[in-house]
């Protein structure tokens, strides 16, 4: 576990937010509601349960629907269709309530009485903790391809975690608020809470057996994280200024393609005084330069189209976080309008 931080105040005794993602998972829910029901019991925890069914077909939302008519703890939500698990987790953050919420997978893979563990990491100083599953319990090629796919992560996004993708992980309310969920990113939570200044950490978890149905991730997860990686890369390194990264590369092909241009220019003068010159039109460093070129155009008028669209959508979101305030710092509300005051005023 990386190192401790200074304690800050506990978020134990505000109510605690568990959002569990759920596709086709009927045979479980009623065991993990159970379960969580007594972990909460047992450590005195104000445990609120959001079920997000991501257009099941198995029967799942009415064993939900049960559930919630015999516990008032538990709230739940149906998507039309199934979204995605980022889909399904946005769904819940927003519905959530607690000052701290969790979120756990349905297949009862994790346990839920790993749920104080986590929060007790919270309390030594951590905005996000995730679960390592230390131990695992899956067949040998996802072991590996997790763990690959965790080396890869880690080294890329300067966040040193054993277990990125792992389902149980504790956050605090400001990191939902600042970190913006979408597509499959929902994997690299931890490396877009840190790229905000938010304080990440791991514990180790119980891996549990699968009981029930089948793991729904196939061979194009693995593809796919390694394209949402490179999305992440992006955003957390020059989503503030897109135009860098193209920029330079642009520049880098229009200096390449201009030497080329000119070292053939030079033999062109050059073969003016001297026929035995070959001629330049079958070169292929004529069709590499002329090539370069035109890329390097195209991606410094990249760069300025991006740089314009970063300074548009930057009016409208911070890009800094705010740890503590002290006084009167908070933003000043913009005045309202002249035209709406006085027609406020003449009604």
């Amino acid at each position: 576990m990386p190192e401790q931080h200074p304690q800050r105040r506990s978020d134990s005794q505000h109510t605690v937010s568990v959002v569990v993602p759920v596709w086709n998972e009927r045979e479980s829910l009623e065991q993990l509601h159970a379960e969580l029901v007594a972990t909460a019991d047992q450590s005195h925890l104000p445990l609120e349960i959001i079920f997000v069914d991501d257009g099941s077909h198995d029967g799942s939302w009415e064993t939900i629907r049960t559930i919630a008519g015999q516990d008032s703890r538990v709230r739940a939500i149906r998507l039309r269709r199934n979204f995605g698990k980022a889909a399904a987790l946005s769904a819940g953050f927003r519905a959530a309530r607690g000052q701290v919420v969790m979120t756990m997978d349905a297949d009862l893979q994790d346990n839920p009485a790993d749920v104080p563990r986590l929060l007790a990491a919270l309390d030594t100083g951590y905005d996000l903790v995730s679960g390592w599953k230390r131990q695992r319990h899956d067949p040998w090629h996802r072991v590996l391809s997790s763990h690959l796919f965790n080396v890869i992560t880690s080294w890329s996004t300067g966040v040193s975690l054993h277990d990125h993708n792992c389902g149980l992980k504790a956050y605090r309310r400001e990191v939902l608020r600042e970190v913006a969920l979408y597509g499959e990113l929902h994997r690299f939570m931890a490396a877009l809470a840190h790229a905000r200044g938010f304080r990440v950490g791991e514990i180790p978890v119980n891996h549990r057996r699968r009981r029930f149905g089948q793991s729904k991730y196939g061979i194009s997860r693995s593809v796919k994280g390694l394209l949402d990686l490179a999305a992440v890369k992006f955003l957390t390194g020059f989503g503030g200024r897109p135009h860098h990264l193209l920029g330079t590369f642009g520049l880098v092909a229009l200096c390449g393609g201009l030497c080329g241009l000119g070292y053939l220019a030079v033999l062109w003068v050059l073969r003016l005084s001297d026929p035995s010159i070959p001629p330049l039109g079958g070169r292929p460093l004529m069709t590499y330069s002329a090539a370069a070129l035109i890329v390097g155009v195209q991606l410094a008028s990249l760069a300025l189209l991006a740089s314009l669209v970063t300074a548009y959508a930057g009016r409208e979101r911070e890009t800094y976080s705010v740890a503590e305030r002290i006084g009167d710092a908070r933003r000043a509300r913009k005045p309202r309008s002249t035209r709406r005051v006085s027609a406020s005023n003449d009604a």
